[in-house]
């Protein structure tokens, strides 16, 4: 995906008001940057807090995920990001632009694929590479070579002449993420990218997020699916209510947020007859125990001999183990223990 066509640089005069514009605690270093920053919405029933004061980091050429179940605030704080939504409270800074004094300087700067289709329907897939081209200054031959090179990047050589409205789901994606590249952002940002794909084309998207990362593209992505962050994520943090609940790589967050190993031993009988919760009651680790039927499940923070007792106590029990697994925590039960389990609309 690398190539060497140069994109048109601000004048000096834009440069100055973006530099002015970034204010003094921007921390240039930072790519992303969100301090207290607040969304409320005025409505008939009152007020919505849809954020309530996020605070990231970002650091160049990471991958960062944003997490969070429907209606948790995460389209809202990239639509801040983004310019698209005016904050009402904190501050925001992309590549040490300050999102609300200088939008167009962030703009400048950032590429968006949002959960929608936003392609031109009218356009072939080269067409709406070309205009993005020319929208940001690019010549017409500079826009077309840039087109081309984006269109071989991204596998659509042999789509280059289809009109957007012939393209699959997959395809159609692709282009979106080319679309927004076609000026070289520092940041790329993308809304829920593989929502509605299927495993296929979701895991050949992957491999497409991992070669722009190689190259040391900056990437903020939302996403409710877990496997997604755990495979392409530097670090995430996961946002409910408006609010981050943990922040850092998925190693730290597993062992910060105090998800447990999950024990799990189903028996040739009633496992009713091993009494488990009476016989790990003195497990100071242990923190649920569940009975079901034939199975035991044990919620647990330290594992370390709980099997082994399952089993014993099936045999004191005359019951034979006819299956045992032990799930260590994964993104998705950290999730679930910071957000909990209850549906969301």
């Amino acid at each position: 995906m690398t190539d060497s066509t140069v994109q048109a640089p601000p004048s000096k005069a834009e440069a100055a008001q973006e530099t002015a514009a970034a204010g003094p605690d921007s921390r240039p270093g930072a790519a992303i940057r969100t301090d207290d920053l607040r969304k409320t919405y005025t409505t008939s029933r009152g007020n919505v807090d849809a954020v309530r004061g996020i605070s990231l980091d970002v650091a160049p050429g990471e991958f960062f995920g944003l997490l969070g179940p429907n209606g948790a605030g995460k389209s809202t704080t990239i639509g801040m990001l983004t310019t698209l939504i005016v904050p009402t409270g904190g501050r925001a800074w992309v590549s040490g632009i300050d999102v609300v004094a200088n939008p167009v300087g962030v703009k400048r700067t950032i590429g968006v694929v949002p959960q929608n289709n936003t392609l031109d329907m009218q356009l072939s897939v080269t067409e709406n590479l070309e205009f993005r081209g020319r929208f940001f200054g690019l010549s017409r031959r500079d826009a077309l070579r840039r087109a081309d090179q984006l269109v071989n990047a991204f596998g659509l050589t042999d789509r280059r002449r289809a009109m957007a409205t012939d393209l699959s789901g997959g395809q159609a994606r692709r282009l979106m993420i080319a679309r927004a590249l076609v000026h070289r952002p520092d940041v790329l940002f993308l809304d829920e990218p593989t929502a509605g794909l299927d495993p296929q084309t979701r895991v050949n998207l992957w491999d497409t997020l991992r070669a722009l990362h190689d190259e040391g593209q900056t990437i903020l992505l939302t996403t409710h699916y877990m496997e997604e962050a755990e495979a392409l994520c530097d670090r995430v943090a996961v946002v409910d209510h408006g609010l981050v609940l943990a922040a850092g790589t998925i190693d730290e967050l597993k062992q910060g947020a105090g998800a447990d190993t999950v024990i799990t031993v189903r028996y040739d009988g009633d496992a009713a007859a091993v009494d488990a919760a009476t016989l790990l009651d003195g497990r100071p680790t242990v923190g649920k125990v569940e009975t079901e039927g034939d199975q035991v499940r044990v919620f647990t923070k330290d594992p370390a001999g709980i099997l082994g007792e399952l089993v014993t106590a099936g045999a004191r029990a005359g019951l034979t183990v006819r299956d045992a697994a032990q799930l260590k925590p994964s993104l998705e039960t950290v999730f679930l223990t910071l957000t909990g389990r209850e549906y969301r609309e």
